[in-house]
């Protein structure tokens, strides 16, 4: 059995120190340094208007939008990544043997399931 002594951690310490010191430098140049350069800077209407590619912003940002597109999308992640899992099992298929078989029917009837769950809550019906 292989016995660790603290020089061997030395590498991971040294890593979080520098991250440390960077996150904290940055935190102190930030509050200190850039207040100096923009002390005098001139605030007007077009100043300190966004700007978009010259083109007028238009309404709110804050536009709601339609659940159904989150929905679409989570659905298209959720039943993507599923389909992934397929790609190993085909190519495996022989070694898995039975036992294998077995369990991509268990997989796909949970997968069809939630398929046919969402379909009959309608989440796929655009109005």
């Amino acid at each position: 059995m292989q016995q660790y002594l603290p020089s061997d951690y030395l590498p991971i310490l040294v890593q979080l120190v520098l991250a440390l010191g960077f996150v904290v430098t940055t935190m102190v140049a930030t509050n200190y340094l850039i207040p100096k350069f923009f002390k005098n800077r001139v605030h007007g209407k077009v100043k300190d208007d966004t700007w978009e590619c010259g083109i007028e912003p238009q309404g709110d940002a804050r536009t709601p939008i339609s659940i159904k597109y989150f929905l679409t999308a989570i659905l298209f992640v959720l039943f993507d990544v599923e389909i992934i899992f397929l790609y190993p099992w085909a190519v495996n298929f022989k070694a898995l043997g039975w036992l294998g078989f077995v369990e991509m029917l268990v997989f796909m009837t949970l997968l069809m399931a939630g398929f046919f769950y969402v379909i009959r809550k309608g989440v796929l019906k655009w109005d």
